[in-house]
């Protein structure tokens, strides 16, 4: 398997060189949403630790990250009315993974509306903002 890159636009954002619309972070995780979203309120959960994808990260780290993929999706049914959930993950770029730093994609979804192609729509920053403002505000109380 390859080695992490260090450099991956993941690994800017965790370290604070690049922003991002934050909903949830603590000592091992960080959710934001997705500038280009697949629909309303969809949002990438990362862990902290340096793993390229599901092949290569702990167990431990990835149990962590699937309880706080759990709670976002619970927030996101909440805050954006959605109907279900859609939770992808991708593995290397044979497996459809664009950025090489494992991330889990936390879609909420609304009967009968389907989901904007991948990176085909950068949604405003001020929608976002709205956006991460109120699955915050979910996720704290």
């Amino acid at each position: 398997m390859p080695a992490y890159d260090h450099n991956n636009i993941f690994a800017k954002i965790l370290r604070g060189e690049l922003p991002c619309h934050k909903v949830f972070e603590d000592d091992k995780c960080l959710a934001f949403l997705d500038i280009m979203p697949r629909a309303p309120g969809h949002t990438l959960v990362l862990p902290k630790t340096p793993a390229r994808n599901i092949l290569d990260i702990a167990p431990d780290d990835l149990g962590y990250v699937m309880q706080v993929v759990q709670k976002i999706a619970k927030a996101s049914v909440r805050v954006f009315g959605a109907d279900g959930i859609t939770i992808q993950q991708f593995n290397e770029s044979a497996g459809g993974q664009v950025v090489l730093h494992l991330h889990v994609h936390v879609i909420p979804r609304r009967e009968g509306v389907a989901m904007k192609p991948p990176a085909s729509f950068k949604e405003a920053p001020e929608v976002l903002a709205e956006q991460a403002r109120k699955l915050s505000a979910a996720l704290a109380g």
